[in-house]
């Protein structure tokens, strides 16, 4: 049976991997054993999938990228060049935590800036937005746009990816996309 996928000649894919329809697999990138990637998905180059890991639908992983076992990205996430995930919280090179490895979940539609770290057992919520060079230590609420190390809440994002201005009423409205937003108690809900 003919693969439905692209995998650049020097990509090395291990055996029981599932990769969706459409998605592409670039230049020197290692997808290991059981990983489940979706249809529609970008691998960049030098990319490390390893074991277990699951990608959702149309999900976008730039170079250099570090998926380690434990984490799930939702549909629509966006990786940004060389960010990392870790998966073990205190790892020594003489000890073996393989049984420790924590969970990150990625919701559907967050961005992860380039360079940033993303420490294993949290939660990044939908539509959030991780600042490049971000370290993140703590979840992360649906829409918020967190920088710095560690990682703060700075203020709100769109689906569409812009900064929300909220009125006296908690009302915003994204400027691109017209899509209306309500800030109520610390958390965006969209209209």
């Amino acid at each position: 049976m003919e693969k439905e996928y692209y995998s650049h000649q020097s990509a090395i894919i291990d055996e029981g991997c599932t990769i969706g329809k459409g998605t592409k697999v670039w230049h020197f990138s290692h997808i290991m054993s059981n990983c489940i990637i979706g249809e529609n998905c970008n691998i960049g180059q030098n990319v490390v999938v390893s074991p277990d890991v699951i990608l959702g639908n149309n999900v976008r992983v730039q170079n250099n990228v570090s998926i380690y076992t434990g984490v799930i990205c939702e549909n629509d996430v966006f990786l940004g060049p060389s960010m990392v995930f870790t998966n073990v919280i205190n790892p020594r090179s003489a000890i073996s935590r393989k049984d420790e490895y924590k969970k990150t979940l990625v919701e559907k539609g967050a961005t992860i800036g380039a360079n940033s770290t993303i420490v294993c057992g949290n939660k990044i919520g939908n539509f959030a937005f991780v600042g490049a060079g971000a370290v993140v230590t703590k979840d992360v609420k649906p829409y918020s746009l967190v920088i710095g190390n560690p990682a703060r809440h700075t203020g709100w994002m769109s689906e569409y990816g812009q900064k929300l201005n909220f009125n006296s009423e908690g009302i915003a409205v994204c400027s691109e996309s017209k899509e209306r937003y309500m800030l109520e108690n610390g958390n965006v809900n969209k209209l």
